[in-house]
């Protein structure tokens, strides 16, 4: 499976590891299917590390997962933070996954079994250079809103765009 992410900047496309993390794919389709996505902020931005969205609040603090609880972590071996856009959940620790993900934009091994990974970027890293050259405050938030504005949702991960 894979989806679109129509940002203010452009398309990212990415493929989901749906056999590999089934919760987080179950929660990120679900949550791209019922529009929960729409018009969210890109609200944190580091370059050379991330880009941080999935808060309907656009504060970095909210959101919620498909089952209205925090859900379990589906650290993988064999998925890492080893190269430009990787996609993973967002957390506050050990097992507290609801909505939110990033995208990096380089290698961040001290990531790996942190984080659950649960896709990458096939297409648009365009889109993923010129969120990166986003200028941001001291706290690294984008200082002109930069928001996915829909998804597409693809069941063939090669399909266009």
């Amino acid at each position: 499976m894979s989806v679109t992410l129509h940002t203010d900047m452009g398309d990212i496309k990415i493929e989901l590891f749906c056999e590999a993390t089934p919760k987080a794919a179950e929660n990120f389709m679900a949550l791209c299917a019922s529009g929960y996505y729409n018009n969210n902020l890109f609200h944190r931005n580091m370059k050379g590390f991330m880009v941080q969205t999935g808060d309907p609040t656009g504060t970095g603090k909210g959101g919620t997962s498909i089952w209205g609880r925090k859900f379990e972590d589906e650290i993988k071996p064999t998925l890492k933070h080893n190269t430009r856009g990787i996609v993973s959940m967002a957390n506050k620790g050990p097992n507290t996954n609801l909505s939110q993900f990033f995208i990096t934009y380089g290698k961040q091994s001290h990531l790996d079994s942190k984080y659950t990974v649960f896709a990458k970027v096939i297409d648009g890293f365009e889109t993923l250079e010129s969120l990166e050259k986003v200028p941001v405050d001291d706290k690294s938030r984008p200082l002109q809103d930069v928001r996915i504005k829909t998804i597409t949702i693809h069941a063939n991960p090669l399909a266009d765009a």
